[in-house]
């Protein structure tokens, strides 16, 4: 009886154990990894002496040091975080602090590293500069590579593995609930590796993947730009020179600054050629005259939204001035989404800044309205309003003879504007082309249908 009662606690205790709930990670997590996980994660001896050491906080705290277009987009309907930005831009440590801080969330455990090659993802995602160790401060939560697994492991548990396009087979059967993918657009099998991918993100409450990559014309890429759950974040290599040498900058300035590689690779402008687009990327030159060339004539053109709120349409507004050989130059593309007031306010400041001749403003909608509310901030100002009687086509066509002829330059890389007149296609976009409306306006007022009235500015 003695025996029989001290077996009862040791059988009651096993019968507990065995009604508890599993933890979740068990199941999915390979019995090597398990085996670190249980001794105590990535806490090394090494780990250990280095959490004693100072360090300075603010070297690690991103939220501080980053730019606003490399933080975390906000809402929650994303699913697809698209950053497509030139050489330099910053985009790997973007990439690798947002799983540092999706990590330290607690909300995501499974996450995939998906580069070109192996080498790619271990020298540049992970042991890089910009790299996920990298950005991990010396104590606390810093995260250890096992290059023998493929895997990063941080102490709260969390899993990295690494996959590559050229063995995206490799990605059926696992799965994650947060995923990195830097460089895409060069993948070989690119859009093999982005499918199976998204079957194996099936774990959360809200699975996400950020893709840092410079853009190339892949259908792919198009296809990621048009889901209704991607936001995209785009920026140019001059965005990051602070951390950047003054000697590159200037070296790629002079030899690519002003050509189409250098509208890619520099300004990650996305270089596709859609069929039946009005403008194609080679018809767009770069330049400004001299300082011996005035201009005759400047001009604002507008085409106003008609409504204000998150989802309407945005106000075109495009600068441009003509000089007397009859090239025309587009100074600059201030368009946005604006109440009344705001696009008002933004053309009399540019009426000012660029002392311009005249403000051209469709009224089909709108009417006398426009007028109205531009005198109301600029008594003076000089004001044409134009009706569009034709469709964008017929008086686009003009406009895109002066860029076939060699007329037009732009000041610089006018990349909204740019991405418009090279994806517009009559009668199958969709989106109101409100820049390229904007650009046709002031156009047709300089060179089509020029009216040589002049405002003399006191100097």
């Amino acid at each position: 009886m003695a025996n029989a009662k001290l077996k009862t606690p040791k059988k009651t205790g096993t019968s507990q154990k065995k009604n508890m709930p599993k933890k979740p990670d068990t199941p999915t997590i390979d019995p090597k990894i398990a085996e670190i996980l249980k001794k105590g994660g990535a806490q090394s001896a090494l780990q250990q002496v280095l959490n004693q050491m100072p360090h300075d906080p603010e070297l690690y705290n991103w939220q501080q040091l980053a730019r606003r277009n490399q933080k975390l987009p906000k809402g929650l309907r994303w699913k697809i975080w698209l950053i497509m930005a030139g050489r330099g831009y910053g985009k790997t440590r973007t990439g690798a602090e947002t799983i540092r801080q999706w990590v330290m969330s607690g909300q995501y455990r499974r996450i995939a590293l998906i580069g070109n090659t192996e080498k790619d993802v271990r020298q540049v995602m992970i042991e890089g500069p910009s790299g996920l160790l990298a950005c991990h401060p010396p104590n606390g939560m810093k995260p250890r590579y096992y290059a023998s697994l493929g895997v990063v492991i941080w102490p709260n548990g969390a899993v990295a593995s690494v996959y590559t396009a050229e063995a995206y087979e490799k990605l059926r059967g696992p799965q994650f609930d947060g995923a990195w993918i830097d460089e895409l657009a060069k993948f070989r099998f690119a859009q093999e590796t982005w499918d199976q991918l998204r079957m194996a993100l099936r774990l959360g409450q809200q699975p996400r993947v950020v893709i840092t990559t410079t853009p190339r014309p892949l259908p792919l890429i198009r296809n990621i730009m048009e889901d209704k759950l991607t936001k995209i974040t785009r920026g140019s290599t001059f965005e990051n020179k602070a951390n950047l040498s003054q000697a590159f900058l200037k070296q790629i300035k002079q030899c690519y600054g002003e050509t189409r590689i250098g509208a890619q690779e520099i300004y990650g402008q996305l270089l596709d050629d859609r069929p039946g687009a009005l403008w194609r990327r080679d018809l767009i030159q770069y330049g400004y005259p001299g300082i011996n060339t005035p201009f005759l004539r400047v001009v604002i053109a507008v085409d106003p939204a008609t409504t204000f709120g998150p989802d309407s349409d945005e106000t075109g507004i495009i600068v441009a001035g003509v000089t007397e050989e009859k090239r025309a130059y587009v100074l600059a593309d201030l368009s946005g989404r604006y109440s009344p007031n705001e696009w008002a306010e933004k053309i009399t400041q540019a009426y000012e800044t660029y002392q311009a001749d005249r403000v051209v403003a469709e009224t089909n909608q709108g009417g006398a309205m426009i007028e109205q509310i531009l005198r109301s901030h600029e008594a003076n100002v000089s004001f044409r309003g134009v009706c569009a009687r034709r469709g964008k086509k017929a008086r686009a066509e003009p406009v895109v003879a002066l860029y076939e002829q060699g007329r037009v330059y732009h000041q610089k890389v006018f990349e909204k504007l740019e991405d418009q007149l090279c994806g517009y296609v009559p009668g199958e976009s969709i989106k109101s082309p409100d820049r390229l409306d904007a650009l046709v306006w002031a156009l047709t007022d300089l060179v089509i249908s020029p009216t040589y009235q002049t405002r003399v500015w006191s100097v």
